[in-house]
């Protein structure tokens, strides 16, 4: 007895497995605090069990946004002191601005001569 291979059945096959492998893997690398609508653990579950389904409810449901963020969520309650952005660093600067550099530039230029 001889198997037919229905090629875009198994096409289609591979594409639901790489989508739920996909969302599998988002679902469990995304931030708990930025999972929406349900707990991430569930959103796990639910990936898990419901398949292709699962995946959609996803990502239409309780993936997070681009523009998301943990303190536009919460409204910024007590998330402040972890969000703020890092003071900013002084600028570079190039060798001929900087004084220091300078200065020990004439100094050399005086050695040698």
């Amino acid at each position: 007895m001889a198997y037919r291979v229905d090629m875009p059945s198994v096409i289609l096959g591979l594409a639901l497995l790489a989508f739920w492998l996909y969302c599998l893997f988002d679902v469990i690398t995304s931030p708990e605090q930025e999972v929406r609508r349900l707990p991430k653990v569930l959103w796990v579950v639910i990936v898990v069990l419901l398949a292709a389904l699962g995946g959609l409810l996803w990502v239409l449901l309780g993936r997070p946004r681009q523009g998301d963020s943990v303190a536009g969520m919460y409204g910024g309650y007590g998330m402040a002191e972890h969000l703020s952005p890092a003071p900013e660093a002084e600028a570079p600067r190039g060798p001929d601005d900087d004084p220091e550099f300078l200065r020990s530039l004439d100094r050399r230029l005086r050695d040698e001569d």
